[in-house]
């Protein structure tokens, strides 16, 4: 007896080797998928501006990746004692107004060179709500935790979502010619909206998604809000705080997506190079020093054998702190 409704999802005709470039933007579910994506050491660039939700502000991210457009003290907020960015989110944030435009600037050049390369991009919607704030009128991505009454709330359109990344879709187009796109919902809900609006809101977006899914720059939608809304189902595949999915969950639709985008040369020594970039948090169940240099020595090994058939991947972190065990060793 079966006691879930799992569905089979078709194989994207567009896969990711270890000669790609993805880029992956939008909320944190991104960030996510992003993080076990470059565990395996894919060339990957996570969310440029931060992590961000409503599809205004993602938006908004990827076209002042394209343009590098820089940002000056003029753009920064002074709130709590920090400088801010209202397209950023707050790990870009500083008491140090010019050490936050820094590190925002490097990240848009950073990208706005990856973008221009890149094979893939992922967007994940998280809400289509958005904030604007009063004083300019401007959608912002990240509110900062400043006051509620300085914005005002607004539930996007359907049609305002398929207008807007259609004519961006087509600017995309032109900064890339070979990038393709990736549509998803994140399975995280929103429920300072309510049950009933967090539905809503995920239900505009999937049907803006729909419509864009006719874009000839548009590979796909993979369907992770349906995975842990249909298929998983279940509170225990839940964080403790009941919103954010557990690792167990994440790592289901991991899964999911690896079958469906990592073609079957990358499947295989994705599951190598992970065994590698996990071994360095390995937990020693001995004392004995033989074992931690036999260890070492065994990844170390592993890691040339990789490199012979890949040279793509580079190792240099994972080689210098393996050899740092042997070398303890033989002090």
């Amino acid at each position: 007896m079966d006691f879930r409704t799992s569905f089979s999802i078709n194989p994207s005709p567009v896969r990711i080797t270890y000669n790609s470039k993805v880029m992956l933007i939008g909320s944190c579910f991104t960030t996510e998928i992003g993080a076990k994506l470059e565990e395996g050491k894919i060339n990957v660039n996570i969310n440029p501006t931060g992590t961000i939700y409503n599809p205004v502000s993602i938006a908004n991210s990827l076209e002042l990746v394209m343009q590098n457009r820089k940002s000056g003290e003029g753009d920064m907020y002074n709130f709590g004692n920090l400088y801010h960015s209202f397209l950023h989110d707050s790990k870009f944030s500083s008491r140090d107004p010019d050490k936050a435009i820094g590190k925002i600037n490097s990240s848009t050049e950073t990208s706005n060179r990856f973008l221009g390369q890149a094979d893939l991009l992922f967007v994940t919607f998280g809400t289509s709500r958005i904030y604007r704030l009063k004083s300019t009128g401007n959608i912002v991505s990240n509110c900062h935790k400043i006051p509620a009454e300085e914005f005002t709330r607004e539930l996007l359109s359907v049609e305002e979502i398929t207008v807007l990344w259609g004519e961006l879709l087509d600017r995309l187009h032109s900064f890339n010619s070979k990038i393709k796109v990736v549509f998803t919902v994140s399975p995280i809900r929103h429920l300072k909206d309510g049950a009933h609006g967090n539905q809503v809101s995920k239900a505009v977006l999937i049907l803006a998604i729909e419509k864009l899914l006719n874009n000839p720059v548009v590979a796909g939608y993979f369907p992770a809000y349906e995975i842990v809304m249909d298929d998983l189902r279940d509170y225990r595949y839940y964080a403790d705080d009941m919103l954010h999915l557990s690792d167990q969950a994440v790592e289901y639709i991991w899964e999911k997506f690896s079958e469906c985008y990592l073609d079957t040369a990358a499947a295989i020594s994705y599951k190598e190079v992970r065994s590698i970039t996990r071994a360095m948090k390995h937990r020693f169940l001995t004392d004995s020093t033989e074992d931690r240099m036999a260890f070492a020595a065994n990844i170390l090994k592993k890691i040339g054998e990789l490199e012979k058939h890949n040279s793509s991947l580079d190792f240099t972190m994972e080689r210098h702190w393996f050899k740092s065990v042997i070398a303890s060793g033989n002090t």
